[in-house]
C-alpha cells in the first residue's frame, strides 16, 4: 500500500513553495512552482500516495482550492492567524511550506471552510456590493468632515441631496474647501448608481437559491441581507451549534479560567471561582458581524417580535447595548435553526430560545 503524503504550500503571487512529508514526517521532496494551474497539477500528479494538502487562507485560496479539489484526497485551507509555529524561528518560503506540512500531519491546523463552490458567483457579487457600500459610506463621511471642519452642522441626509447641494456649498467660503467638496460630491454621484446596480445583481442572483425565501420570512432579514447570508455562510450545516456561528460572527464570548479543579476531603471537585469574561471574540467574519448587529439595531426600533423581545430585556434591567447584542445572537440562532430545518418563523418560540 502506498503511504500517505502531506503537502504544505506557501502561496505567493508569482511562485509557490511546496514541501512533501511522508507518513513518518520525513521530508521527501521540496520544490518552487510557478503560480499557474497547469504547473501545480503536474507537480501534484507526480506524487504517489494518499495526498493531503494545505495552504493558508488568502487572495488566491478559493482559486487554488478549485484547482486541486479533484486531484487530492484532502484539502485543508488553514487560518493564518492561528499558525503560531510559522512565526517562530527562521522564516522563508521553504521553511513555511515545511512547517505547514508538519502541522497538517499533526492535525494542528484550524480549517477555513471552502466546501461549496456553487455559490462562487453570489460570493463575488456580495464582495462587490459590500465594497461599494463601504466606498459610498467613506465618501459621505468625508463630505460631512468638510463641513465639520468649518463648524457647519449637517445632521441627517440633506447634505447629500442634489437639490440642496448649492445651499450647502455656499456655506464654504474658502475656494479650495469648496472645490474639495465638489469633487467629493462627484465621487458620490458616480458611486451611488454603481452600488444600486450591484444591489440589483446581488438580489437577482440570490433568487437561484431556495434558502432565500426561507430567510426572508424572518423579520428584519430582507432581500439584501438574505443574499449576503447565503453568500457568506454558504450552508448552515458547517455550524454544528449556534455557539459556533456566534464565534464565527464575532458574537461569542471569550472566557478565561485557571485552576478549574481542586481536591477537597480527598475528592476532586470543580472550582467555584468566577469565570473571567474578556468580551467578544476578535477572530471573526466582520461582514457577518455587521449584518447581525445592523439587523438587531433596526429590529429594535421597528414594531414586531424582535422589538417586543428587546423591550422585555430592557424591562428586566438589561442595558440597551447588551440587549442589542443578545438580540443579535437570537437572530443568528434563529437564522441557523430555520435554515437547517427548513421551518417557518414562529414568534411564539422566541421566549424559549436562549442566547
Amino acid at each position: 500500500m502506498t503511504s500517505a503524503k502531506y503537502i504544505g504550500l506557501d502561496v505567493h503571487q508569482a511562485t509557490i513553495a511546496a514541501a512533501v512529508l511522508d507518513a513518518d514526517g520525513k521530508l521527501v521532496m521540496e520544490s518552487i512552482l510557478e503560480t499557474r494551474a497547469s504547473t501545480i497539477l503536474d507537480f501534484i500528479r507526480g506524487i504517489r500516495g494518499e495526498l493531503s494538502i494545505t495552504f493558508e487562507e488568502g487572495v488566491s485560496a478559493e482559486w487554488l482550492y478549485g484547482v486541486l479539489k479533484s486531484d487530492v484526497d484532502k484539502i485543508v485551507v488553514c487560518d493564518p492567524r492561528k499558525n503560531a509555529l510559522l512565526k517562530a524561528g527562521n522564516k522563508n518560503d521553504r521553511i513555511d511550506a515545511r512547517k505547514l506540512a508538519e502541522l497538517l500531519r499533526g492535525g494542528q491546523l484550524k480549517q477555513v471552510y471552502h466546501g461549496n463552490l456553487g455559490v462562487r458567483t453570489l460570493k463575488q457579487l456580495a464582495h462587490s456590493y459590500l465594497a461599494l457600500t463601504q466606498d459610498v459610506t467613506r465618501v459621505m463621511n468625508r463630505i460631512k468632515a468638510v463641513y465639520h471642519s468649518v463648524a457647519v452642522r449637517c445632521p441627517g441626509q440633506r447634505v447629500y441631496s442634489q437639490r440642496c447641494r448649492e445651499q450647502w456649498l455656499e456655506q464654504l467660503a474658502e475656494p479650495g474647501l469648496r472645490r474639495r467638496a465638489e469633487r467629493l460630491y462627484q465621487q458620490l454621484d458616480f458611486l451611488q448608481p454603481l452600488r444600486q446596480q450591484a444591489r440589483r445583481e446581488l438580489i437577482n442572483e440570490s433568487r437561484k437559491y431556495a434558502a432565500r425565501q426561507l430567510l426572508e420570512q424572518i423579520p428584519g432579514i430582507g432581500p439584501v441581507r438574505a443574499a449576503l447570508l447565503i453568500a457568506i455562510l454558504q450552508t448552515p450545516h458547517r455550524f454544528r451549534t449556534k455557539r459556533l456561528l456566534w464565534a464565527y460572527s464575532g458574537l461569542g464570548l471569550e472566557i478565561r479560567s485557571s485552576g478549574d479543579h481542586d481536591f477537597k476531603n480527598g475528592r476532586l471537585q470543580r472550582s467555584k471561582k468566577q469565570l473571567s469574561i474578556r468580551g467578544l471574540n476578535r477572530n471573526h467574519n466582520r461582514e457577518l458581524k455587521s449584518l447581525f448587529k445592523s439587523t438587531a439595531l433596526s429590529a429594535s426600533l421597528q414594531p414586531g417580535p424582535w422589538q417586543e423581545c428587546y423591550q422585555r430585556m430592557l424591562a428586566k434591567g438589561i442595558q440597551p447595548a447588551m440587549a442589542r447584542l443578545t438580540l443579535a445572537r437570537k437572530i443568528a440562532a434563529v437564522v441557523l435553526t430555520l435554515w437547517k430545518k427548513g421551518e417557518r418563523f414562529n414568534p411564539d418560540k422566541l421566549t424559549v430560545q436562549a442566547a
